[in-house]
């Protein structure tokens, strides 16, 4: 072990200090406002920018070209599990407690956000307080984070309470706006009301940093009218897959009208914007694709189409405009990315597994990751009986599973039809094998 003189260790001080206080001294208009979108339930297909022709996405397909776009970004295949991952920067195996439930003692990019003197909103959808009805495991009520703790100054949000009490997200959307229900809600679109409460705190608060945290309501079921669709005006709670499309559609057009508040309020060059999926299309759900072939929906499922999502960043003057990167990302790698942006340190005393894609976005080689991780285990949950726990780690190609121990090239096999078994492969599959075993034999396992 080395040994330090008083002398170093007191230079190693003062250099530690006077780093803490440039960062204080820092003048807080220098420093970026970060805003970050979250779709829910939206695979990568599904947006023209990918390939996808069955919907049209104008915003955020431009919003590619006007900034970097990333074609092998992941999440957990489930909202929750992504949720608590991306919000604390770490593996599901560290903090899970249960579907719907973000742990109250936990720490979020909200509160350390705070910490760093930014102003912070979220709207759109929390339910990680309470998920459970009454007669289904009722010892979960009421066990996770109340938004009001998360760090965020202001929030305005759907299903917040129990389960049952969540009313509808989308038309007469039942709200909780700083801790009362939103009044007047009839005739309203709960999309709607979000993005303008969003736009307003941006405004309200654009000589200053901030950062917004958009977890939409869209594209998650009920599949259901929008105001742009004929049906709006005759029945908005049919529930129908006929409208997803409309619904895509609608989503895309809240993200230009976000985009378009950021340039009028003349700060896009100063102001981060991520937009990124939660997990894959809802099942079953068909999206065409410029080459031909269609891709299914495959949210829940422990496969590619389960985890491969979109991202999007744009940073006019900041981000290379243009840029495609291939590099794996997932959700533990937004907290190092933002923060870097930010000039805010990562909190020492916590574990953080993500990396930093920032080079990436300013066109940089970075350090991209050679593997993904996933620890997938929706229980315990309410109408999660299907799901069970599921490890896996994958590269650019390759895909093991922990339960099964089968390899993949999924690459030909999205679906996962054809096995390859220890000691079958090619010399390539072995070395694979080899790899990803290395990678999960890492990760602890909190049930084991």
């Amino acid at each position: 072990m080395p040994q330090f003189t008083p002398k170093f260790v007191c230079f190693a001080l003062f250099i530690g200090l006077s780093s803490v206080l440039s960062l204080i001294a820092r003048p807080t208009s220098d420093r970026p406002n970060v805003v970050l979108i979250m779709a829910d339930d939206l695979g990568f297909e599904c947006l023209g920018a990918y390939g996808g022709v069955s919907y049209a996405t104008p915003h955020l397909d431009r919003m590619a070209e006007q900034g970097v776009l990333f074609t092998d970004a992941h999440a957990v295949p489930l909202c929750t599990p992504t949720r608590v991952s991306l919000m604390t920067g770490k593996y599901n195996f560290r903090n899970w407690l249960a579907f719907g439930i973000l742990d109250p003692h936990a720490k979020t990019f909200g509160h350390w956000m705070q910490d760093a003197g930014y102003k912070t909103c979220i709207v759109g959808k929390w339910q990680l307080h309470s998920y459970n009805p009454m007669d289904y495991q009722p010892e979960w009520r009421s066990k996770g984070m109340r938004a009001e703790d998360a760090g965020f100054d202001e929030y305005a949000l759907f299903h917040t309470g129990h389960d049952e009490d969540k009313g509808s997200r989308y038309p007469d959307p039942v709200i909780d706006v700083n801790g009362k229900l939103l009044k007047n809600n009839q005739g309203l679109y709960g999309p709607d009301f979000s993005v303008d409460y969003m736009n307003d705190f941006m405004e309200r608060h654009k000589d200053e940093p901030f950062f917004v945290y958009y977890p939409m309501a869209l594209v998650h079921d009920p599949i259901q009218p929008t105001p742009d669709s004929p049906e709006w005006k005759t029945d908005r709670f049919e529930n129908n897959r006929k409208f997803f499309g409309d619904m895509v559609e609608y989503m895309d057009k809240l993200v230009g009208k976000i985009l378009t508040k950021i340039d009028s309020l003349g700060i896009a060059e100063n102001t981060l914007v991520l937009f990124y999926g939660d997990n894959g299309t809802v099942r079953g759900i068909p999206t065409k694709m410029a080459d031909g072939t269609t891709i299914i929906g495959g949210k829940g499922d422990p496969n590619i189409y389960g985890s491969h999502v979109p991202l999007v960043v744009w940073w006019p003057g900041m981000a290379k405009a243009g840029h495609v990167v291939e590099d794996l990302v997932d959700s533990n790698d937004f907290i190092p990315t933002m923060f870097e942006a930010a000039g805010v340190p990562l909190p020492a005393d916590e574990i953080f597994d993500g990396i930093s894609f920032l080079p990436q976005v300013k066109g940089k080689v970075g350090t991209p990751r050679e593997w993904v991780f996933m620890h997938y285990n929706p229980l315990p949950g309410d109408r999660k009986e299907r799901f069970r726990k599921w490890r896996w780690a994958f590269d650019k190609r390759w895909k093991l599973s922990e339960e099964t121990g089968y390899l993949f090239d999924y690459t030909v096999d999205p679906l996962e039809t054809s096995p390859i078994m220890a000691g079958e492969g090619s010399d390539a599959a072995e070395a694979a094998r080899i790899k990803l075993q290395a990678v999960i034999d890492s990760m602890p396992d909190q049930e084991s």
